[in-house]
Order: structure tokens, then sequence, then C-alpha cells
């Protein structure tokens, strides 16, 4: 079994804050992928489903931010799970919006609900780091975090969060790479040559006749007249 975990804190007052998009990801998992409904257990909320092969909990704390350790202590230990088969949503500030990037390991980057994970499991987890941007300076974090997300967000958001459902069974798999190509796949996706190129242009080009080039006639120096004025007078009335 795996464990995929959405940090964020319990309550509509929260839902649609910035801090909250790890439980915007498990929630968009678990609609997308016919999991079980949500149910209270380990101080929080859970759903049961699979992705692919893997069975898999959801899991949503509910004891806030910085005490999200607890319930995925009591989870952990109940399923009998490893570090390695657990895996962090959770929202980072270092990252342009939209951006997601995988780890394994590491420290918590000052975020409350890695510390408090790490400050009762270990590090050994993984985290999937979901770019929600900086205010630009410390001060302002809190009050970053702990806002909704800008009307102007949603278009990235949604692509984001489908780019995240569209890969989780590969994350469940265990290969992170393909989660991250996924994402880019909705928040970047590629051009097609035909979009890239105006169409019928290149070819137009090529039907265009060349145009015709005219010969411009080389001057021929004249021999110079060594006709006598008599020879040139009897000429003229031949």
């Amino acid at each position: 079994m795996k464990l995929f975990v959405g940090l964020g804190n319990p309550g509509a007052k929260y839902a649609g804050n910035r801090h909250n998009i790890g439980f915007t990801a498990v929630d968009r998992i678990a609609a997308d992928h016919g999991f079980g409904p949500w149910k209270p257990a380990f101080k929080g909320e859970v759903a049961e489903g699979r992705l692919g092969e893997e069975k898999v909990l959801l899991l949503k704390p509910g004891t806030f931010m910085n005490l999200s350790g607890q319930s995925v202590q009591a989870a952990m230990a109940f399923y009998k799970l490893a570090l390695a088969d657990i895996t962090v949503f959770h929202d980072e500030l270092d990252l342009a919006p939209g951006k997601c990037r995988i780890k394994q390991g590491g420290g918590h980057a000052g975020h409350n609900g890695l510390r408090s994970i790490s400050g009762m499991l270990g590090e050994g987890y993984g985290r999937v780091r979901l770019g929600i941007g900086h205010p630009g300076h410390k001060d302002a974090v809190a009050a970053y975090v702990l806002h909704d997300f800008a009307k102007a967000d949603q278009d990235w958001l949604d692509d984001l969060l489908r780019g995240l459902s569209d890969g989780a069974a590969h994350l469940a798999a265990g290969d992170g790479p393909k989660l991250l190509n996924a994402v880019a796949l909705r928040v970047a996706p590629p051009r097609s040559s035909d979009k890239a190129r105006p169409e019928g242009k290149f070819e137009k080009a090529a039907e265009k006749p060349a145009e015709k080039q005219t010969e411009k006639p080389v001057p021929v120096a004249e021999a110079p007249d060594t006709r006598s004025p008599m020879q040139k007078l009897l000429d003229r009335f031949r």
C-alpha cells in the first residue's frame, strides 16, 4: 500500500488557501480515479482506492498544518508502512506558480507541515512540491499562503491538478519522472508544427514562379571610320 498525504488546514475558512494546495491535489486524485468516500480516521480524513496496480490511501490531516505529523504517524503505524511508501503533497514557495518537483527525503525548508512530519517520522518520505510562488518578502509569507488563490491563478492551477491526476498512477508505481511529464503536458503542452508555422506559408512560396530575367544587350564598340572625305561623299549618294 502507498500513502499519499495532502497538506493543508481543515475547515471551509482555509479551503481555497494557497497553503491548502496539498488538500486540493489529493481531492482531485480521489475524484478522478473513483476513490471511495472520504471518511474520518487517523485524526483526519481518508479515502481508499487504486492507482494502476497499487492500492493507495489518501490522507488529509485534520490537526492543522503544524501538527500534521500526528495524523501521518497514526496512519503509518496502523498499516505498518515504511517511509518510502509515503508521499506528501505540499505548497512550495520557492517554485514558480504551476511548477512541480519531486524529492525523496531532505529538509523541511521552514514548511510547518513538513517540519511536523519529519520531527515525528524522519525525513525519508517522498514529497511532491507544488509551486505557488513567493510574495517577495519573508514578512509577507504568512498572509500570502493563508490567502485564497486569485482568479488569475485558476487556469494554471487547474492544469497543474489535471497533470497530477494524469500522472498519479505513475507516482504510485514509483516512476516520478512520468508524473512530472504528465504535469508538463498539461501546464506547458508542446506546440504542433502546424501551429508553429503558418499554414501553407512555405508551400506557397515554393509555388511562386521565378521572376523572368531580361537580358540587357551588351554594347559593341564600333570600328573607326577610315574613309577619305571624297569616299564619304560618294557613299552618301549610293
